[in-house]
């Protein structure tokens, strides 16, 4: 887990004023699940990064900036590694335009010096 994360989840709490213990009766969880955040140590589930968003007022993209590009490098390997259909057929039509969409949508942030 990124390091960066870990420092802007626990720089987030602290500037807000909250505990780990306060952090994790919004999470609903334990204190340990916390501190495992802010160390790195754990990746937050969709329900924790929902609300961490809500708790701290930033939006996903903001706050996970480094994880969206972590997995926008990745997603972009997988594309790259796609392999052809073994056939053309009436259902795979769509498929390189839906391609080169998908690849300009992971290169956007990466022209404009962002994530």
């Amino acid at each position: 887990m990124s390091s960066q994360f870990a420092l802007d989840l626990r720089l987030a709490r602290k500037k807000a004023g909250y505990t780990q213990d306060d952090l994790a009766h919004f999470l609903d969880t334990h204190q340990t699940v916390v501190s495992q955040l802010e160390h790195g140590k754990r990746r937050p589930t969709l329900a924790e990064i929902i609300d961490l968003s809500l708790v701290y007022g930033r939006s996903f993209e903001s706050f996970f900036a480094e994880l969206m590009a972590e997995r926008k490098k990745l997603l972009s390997i997988r594309l790259s590694t796609l392999p052809a259909p073994a056939r053309k057929t009436m259902s795979t039509f769509n498929r390189p335009g839906s391609l080169a969409r998908m690849k300009r949508r992971l290169a956007e942030g990466d022209e404009h010096g962002s994530t």
